[in-house]
């Protein structure tokens, strides 16, 4: 994906093309190790700059082609916020109304008979965005489950507690509407909300519940949770230093009847996909191959859209 985007920006003539005249200068720079989860939300923020709504049809179809070609999937769930895809120039208003379009430019791109892939969309709720707009996400994905499977919450996970009221009512709201619900939680320990747990069907990351709260665990089972398990992301954030880090999270959650899903996250930003995530787990130990057949039973089981 870094290769992607470098072409688009080269074939564009964008001035981020003078920034970086080499493939390889963009690639050292959005694979490269952060400090923070913060300082690694940043690259979302330049990709975010790009890809408007007349980009959109270039991206989609690139990621499912290598989706399918590279990475052998035939499920892919495409999570991001809308509102974000939006003109910058446009009324406040004028955006909320072309979320809608979004979605669909989105879901028409994605439909290619050559790579079939079937690739559901999950709209993101931000910690940096105000509540109407995250409510308008929230209705918006109820009322375009056609291709909309779910809810997540992200951005800057320090800010979610002050606003932890909001959260559990728009959870809540999605709820009681039949929308699917996972939230990017537990990844760091600054996102350690326990309060929000209850109202997650799914928990993006979740790494720090086996790692500092165990005591969680069996909260977590009897929920039926999945934890959504991003490797390279937390080398990448600086929230773990080896890869091998991740062994007692498997280890833990094995023990305590929680499943595990392993994913990319954003292979766009650490140019890892999902073959070598799982062949690093392997090679280092962290998991075994029963464990992987455990995963991606887990996978399975817990998508948001039924697997055919």
């Amino acid at each position: 994906m870094p290769r992607v985007f470098w072409r688009y920006l080269h074939r564009k003539g964008h001035i981020l093309s003078t920034r970086f005249p080499r493939y390889e200068m963009l690639e050292r720079y959005m694979t490269r190790p952060r400090s923070s989860l913060v300082d690694y939300l940043q690259l979302h923020r330049m990709v975010e700059g790009v890809q408007r709504l007349e980009a959109l049809p270039y991206f989609v179809s690139k990621l499912v082609r290598g989706a399918y070609v590279f990475e052998n999937i035939e499920y892919l769930e495409l999570r991001y916020t809308p509102y974000l895809r939006t003109s910058e120039s446009s009324a406040k208003e004028n955006r909320l109304q072309q979320m809608e379009e979004v979605v669909d430019i989105i879901a028409e791109a994605a439909r290619l008979p050559d790579y079939p892939v079937r690739m559901p969309q999950i709209l993101c709720l931000h910690s940096r965005l105000p509540y109407d707009v995250n409510r308008r996400m929230v209705e918006l994905a109820a009322a375009r489950k056609d291709v909309i499977c779910g809810i997540d919450l992200a951005g800057p996970d320090a800010e979610y507690e002050p606003r932890l009221d909001e959260w559990i009512e728009l959870f809540q709201w999605a709820e009681k509407h039949g929308v699917r619900r996972t939230g990017h939680l537990f990844e760091t320990p600054s996102g350690c909300i326990p309060g929000l747990l209850p109202y997650l069907e799914r928990i993006g990351h979740g790494i720090q519940i086996p790692l500092r709260h165990p005591e969680l665990l069996a909260e977590v089972a009897k929920r039926g949770q999945c934890l959504e398990v991003c490797p390279t992301t937390y080398l990448k954030t600086g929230n773990l230093s080896e890869i091998s880090d991740l062994r007692p999270v498997f280890e833990r959650c094995a023990d305590a009847g929680v499943d595990i899903a392993i994913c990319t996250d954003n292979a766009g930003l650490h140019n890892v996909r999902l073959p070598l995530e799982i062949e690093n787990l392997l090679t280092e130990d962290v998991i075994d191959f029963e464990m992987l057949k455990r995963c991606q039973d887990s996978a399975r089981k817990h998508a948001f859209a039924a697997m055919n």
